[in-house]
């Protein structure tokens, strides 16, 4: 059926019939139909000022000519269409519209079913990448194929000199929507005029989707490996399957190699990463770096997971610190565990095995290897609200065999470990508050090398008894002329646990947990199940809060909690080692009875402004043992700077700058959440930086430093990074990036540098409308 709406005159000739019939309608509801095979059934709309034609045979629309079909929209100043061969001739101001991208230009030919034809001089927009460009000629083939001749790309307006910014030219560009494939021939990319890029053909893909080929290169210069290239490929192996291999070339080191290969399967999942310099220049040998991770199913309901990361010496994470990927770059984890529910209980096992990166200058102590681990955990809820707890497991702990050394003059004691750890509580539930009594025990077995043969048993089993109570209260308040909602919540903590002779120097998994709200609140003051403990202790503490009554948003918390000791503590990190490695070490006991007091208050009242901190004093020194106090300062979007000041007195003091600020040109609004100053060319500079500096030492430790200059259709970065890898020792470097928006990022990439060290930094362009157009080469 054709529908013609006519603004001025209409004229028909034919007679009307049901299958070919003439009507007039308004066109202004009309809504965006399906594509493709349903296309066959859609009816054609067609307005102009002046409408002729013969039923059936042929249309002719001038005058603000307006044609749709489906999502297909064509505008001209004279338009007509053949309705045997289903062919559009448009002419005068042509515009087409389809799927979001626009093409207008002079001429248009088009088959409009199977999308067939061509159009002369168009300038077209794709709305998915907001860039566009002109060609002499496109021919479209069908839906999903076209060739353009003669093409440009750009997302920028005119420089006024005569052409944009940057500008991708090519002789001849096939395209390719169903492969998601695009072959420009004699392609060159332009920056200001200036040939950057070039090759004789350019592949790349049409929208997000995977495509293999060779990525855009990079250039990296940093103090260890001077100027470094690398030119990464992907490779799509299959929809769950791919991998990126990355040649290296460095100025100092070599040659060398990145590969990375992941996987994901229905039962399994998993990546392969390695970094590899076959002969590292400035040391004469082969360097490598290896990460593994795999998850997988097993049969009869277990999970497996493996973890590993291994590299070849010592000095690999000063000289390579970002191939190191781990939080503690000196203490590698091998890390192989296997579980099982049943119920409400988990049967484990677990091999973990570490390698200890040393260094002469200051050598740390490396944890235990844990091999085997097997155990069973899990909790279940009995009748009449009591809540039952148990864990148990057996530990080998053996001396890591790689990196170790001569650390102590003594050896550790090494051995196997039998525990369980069992608790039984009965939690009483009311309307604002609780009260939980728990009974708790650790016990534990120990067979123990000897340093001259032979093995040596120990066994202890520790009781605890304890009591949490917690109250929230709540009442209606105004503060500063604002309706909040304040909350009191105090709690009160009790916990006995009688003294049991224990031996220092067993230490597999325990250490002294830090002075925090969760610790103070804690049954045990260690970790891990070789030390308890003995306390005869009650914890106080109040928080209170003000929320937003509407949204419930927090605006301001403040909190003091401190613990205080009936009895002196007789198991305390505090020991010394006796001459006899027979003889236990002797510990120091803990005779303060009140505990540091330890405060935190949070605070964005002012909608700009947040504060947070939290205060350690020591009443015995009636002074601050230790802090954290921080601000930070966001009136808008791309405008945040933070300050945070960090004292641990005796062993640290440090003060910590963050920030993102303009420094000229024209700031986004605060809707722009996610894009930059628009699609013009603002050219508007922008700083970034991060500086830590140790008051203790008079130095600066790590920093980041950085200029982003945004032009609308591209972006320049230059970011100076500063690692320390000892107290005279330090990794620079420089990071350059380009980013042509709308089409793709060259250089080195700053942008994760940036997330992670500056807090509430925000990209200058949404990642989405930055696709990797020239992602791949051929």
């Amino acid at each position: 059926m054709l529908a013609l709406a006519a603004c001025g005159m209409v004229r028909a000739q034919g007679a009307a019939s049901d299958e070919g019939a003439i009507e007039l309608r308004t066109a202004t509801d009309l809504q965006p139909l399906p594509r493709g095979e349903g296309t066959r059934a859609l009816p054609i709309i067609l307005r102009a000022r002046e409408l002729r034609g013969r039923p059936d045979l042929e249309t002719l629309a001038e005058g603000d000519a307006e044609f749709r079909r489906g999502g297909l929209v064509i505008r001209a100043d004279r338009l007509s269409y053949d309705h045997p061969d289903d062919l559009a001739l448009a002419r005068g101001q042509v515009r087409i519209s389809r799927d979001g991208n626009v093409y207008s230009g002079p001429e248009l030919q088009l088959h409009v079913q199977r999308f067939e034809g061509f159009f002369l001089e168009p300038t077209y927009h794709f709305g998915r990448t907001g860039a566009g460009g002109t060609a002499r000629r496109i021919d479209f083939l069908d839906e999903q194929r076209a060739v353009a001749t003669g093409a440009t790309y750009t997302s920028c307006p005119s420089d006024g000199s005569g052409g944009p910014a940057w500008l991708l030219t090519t002789d001849r560009v096939k395209m390719d929507f169903e492969a998601n494939e695009g072959i420009a021939e004699h392609a060159v990319l332009r920056f200001y005029g200036v040939p950057i890029l070039g090759a004789p053909v350019l592949s790349f893909p049409l929208t997000d989707a995977r495509k293999s080929g060779w990525l855009p290169p990079s250039v990296n210069l940093d103090s260890k490996s001077g100027l470094q290239f690398s030119m990464p490929y992907y490779w799509n192996i299959a929809p769950n399957r791919d991998a990126t291999l990355t040649p290296l070339l460095s100025a100092k080191r070599g040659v060398g190699a990145e590969t990375e290969f992941r996987y994901l399967e229905p039962r399994y999942q998993g990546t392969a990463n390695l970094h590899l310099l076959p002969n590292d220049r400035l040391t004469g040998r082969s360097r490598y770096a290896l990460n593994l991770a795999h998850e997988s199913e097993l049969p009869l309901g277990a999970t497996m997971q493996f973890a590993g990361l291994r590299v070849s010496d010592d000095a690999y994470w000063k000289d390579f610190p970002r191939a190191v990927a781990s939080v503690t770059p000196r203490l590698l984890a091998t890390d192989l565990q296997a579980k099982r529910l049943f119920g409400d209980w988990t049967s484990y096992a677990r091999v973990q095995r570490w390698q200890v990166l040393q260094d002469d200058a200051s050598r740390i102590e490396s944890p235990y290897d844990r091999a085997p681990q097997v155990g069973l955990r899990g909790i279940h809820r009995a009748g009449q609200g009591f809540e039952i707890a148990f864990e148990t497991e057996l530990n080998r702990f053996a001396e890591p065999t790689d990196g170790r050394g001569d650390l102590l003059a003594e050896a550790r004691p090494v051995g196997v470990r039998w525990h369980a750890l069992g608790s039984v509580a009965r939690p009483f539930v009311a309307p604002g508050w609780t009260l939980t009594p728990r009974l708790s025990l650790n016990a534990a077995a120990y067979s123990l090398d000897e340093p001259l043969g032979g093995r040596r048993g120990l066994s202890r089993a520790i009781p605890t008894f304890s009591v949490d109570s917690q109250w929230q209260l709540e009442r209606e308040a105004n503060w500063f002329g604002r309706d909040v909602r304040q909350t009191l919540e105090p709690r009160l903590m009790y916990v006995n646990t009688p003294y049991r002779t224990q031996d220092a120097r067993l230490a597999f998994d325990a250490a002294p947990k830090d002075f925090n709200f969760e610790s103070l609140y804690a049954e045990n003051a260690f970790s891990g199940v070789d030390r308890v403990s003995d306390a005869h202790q009650l914890t106080a503490g109040v928080t209170t809060r003000f929320l937003d009554p509407a949204s419930g948003a927090e605006a301001l918390r403040l909190g003091v909690v401190q613990r205080y000791l009936f009895r002196d503590q007789k198991i305390t990190s505090e020991c010394t080692p006796s001459a006899d490695p027979l003889v236990a070490p002797e510990c120091t006991p803990l005779t303060q009875r009140f505990s540091d007091v330890l405060l935190l208050g949070s605070t964005n009242l002012y909608k700009r402004w947040t504060l947070d901190g939290s205060v350690q004093y020591s009443p015995d020194l009636k002074r601050t043992v230790r802090s954290i106090i921080g601000a930070r300062y966001s009136p808008g979007p791309y405008r945040t700077f933070g300050a945070t000041y960090r004292l641990a007195r005796g062993l640290s003091e440090q003060v910590e700058l963050g920030w993102q600020w303009p420094l000229y040109g024209r700031t986004p609004p605060e809707s722009a959440a996610e894009g930059s100053a628009g699609g013009a060319c603002q050219g508007s500079w922008y700083s970034v930086g991060r500086i830590n500096y140790s008051v203790r030492d008079s130095r600066i430790t790590d920093s980041v430093l950085g200029l982003e200059y945004d032009a609308g259709c591209w972006i320049g970065r230059v970011v100076a990074e500063r690692l320390s890898t000892g107290r005279s020792e330090a990794t620079t470097r420089l990071l350059l990036q380009l980013e042509l928006v709308g089409l793709s990022r060259l250089g080195s990439n700053p942008l994760q540098v940036l997330k992670d060290n500056i807090p509430g930094y925000r990209l200058l362009r949404d990642e989405r409308s930055t696709p990797a157009v020239l992602s791949t080469y051929d």
